[in-house]
């Protein structure tokens, strides 16, 4: 698989003769790169968020719902701190769209960064079907979102919402050189830690497509999918849409430096 990914990608951005071929090359090496910094971030986000919230099953309680909102908020800190200047840290598709949106990311590096996060989330989520299911006779919460009270509505509304404040930060610290961009992974990580904990009972607070396809994809429930994708895609495109309004005009950011 990792073989035939830099194959697709090579071609991708290759062309012509020698010379631009072995340019290509070094493109496609470079995004692997990317790709593999948001393999890890995406895994590291469900691995231990979506298993907090498995063992706190498995163990009656131990973790508790803000212990659950805590794991989250600091995985996604030290996963900034781990891979920002590589990748971005971006972990999510919605966040992906939303800089591509605002020409802070490069269009053609959107799909190979939406696999990475996808495949790092759905392998995340297999480890955990793997070890832990066993220990409860398979009947594992793998930390699959939901809305409370099962509406459609009710997951769309929320999950634009808390995306658009999310994104909102994101691109203030990562794009707007007035913003404090050493206090990036505290900020983002913060803003997920106080909306999982507010908003994770009524709808799951999962801001991302990746961490909500993963747990779906491996335990066959993916009836609220759809919801988790429209919410946190929508919610990423007008927060950073926003956040190109309000700011001023004399700010720019680098294309390379986005977050989570």
């Amino acid at each position: 698989m990792v073989l035939k990914f830099w194959r697709i990608l090579t071609r991708t951005l290759s062309f012509g003769g020698p010379r631009n071929r072995k340019y290509g090359r070094r493109l496609a090496l470079n995004l692997f790169r990317k790709c593999c910094a948001e393999f890890i971030g995406a895994f590291a986000i469900v691995f231990g968020g979506c298993g907090a919230v498995a063992i706190d099953q498995i163990s009656g309680g131990a973790i508790t719902h803000y212990g659950v909102a805590t794991v989250f908020g600091l995985i996604v800190m030290t996963m900034i701190y781990a891979t920002g200047h590589i990748s971005g840290a971006h972990f999510n598709p919605a966040v992906t769209l939303g800089f591509a949106l605002t020409r802070h990311f490069p269009v053609r590096e959107i799909i190979p960064y939406i696999v990475a996060q996808c495949l790092g989330a759905i392998l995340a989520s297999g480890i955990h079907r793997v070890t832990l299911a066993p220990m409860v006779g398979g009947a594992l919460n793998y930390g699959v979102t939901r809305p409370l009270d099962g509406q459609f509505s009710t997951a769309v509304i929320y999950e634009f919402i808390l995306t658009f404040m999310l994104m909102m930060v994101i691109v203030a610290v990562a794009t707007d050189y007035r913003a404090v961009g050493q206090m990036a992974g505290l900020a983002i990580g913060g803003t997920v830690w106080f909306e999982a904990m507010f908003a994770g009972p009524i709808c799951g607070a999962s801001m991302n497509p990746a961490r909500s396809l993963g747990p779906a994809l491996i335990s066959g429930q993916l009836e609220t999918v759809p919801a988790y994708i429209v919410g946190p895609v929508l919610g990423a495109l007008c927060g950073a849409l926003c956040y190109q309004f309000i700011r001023c005009d004399d700010s720019s950011g680098d294309p390379a430096s986005g977050c989570c």
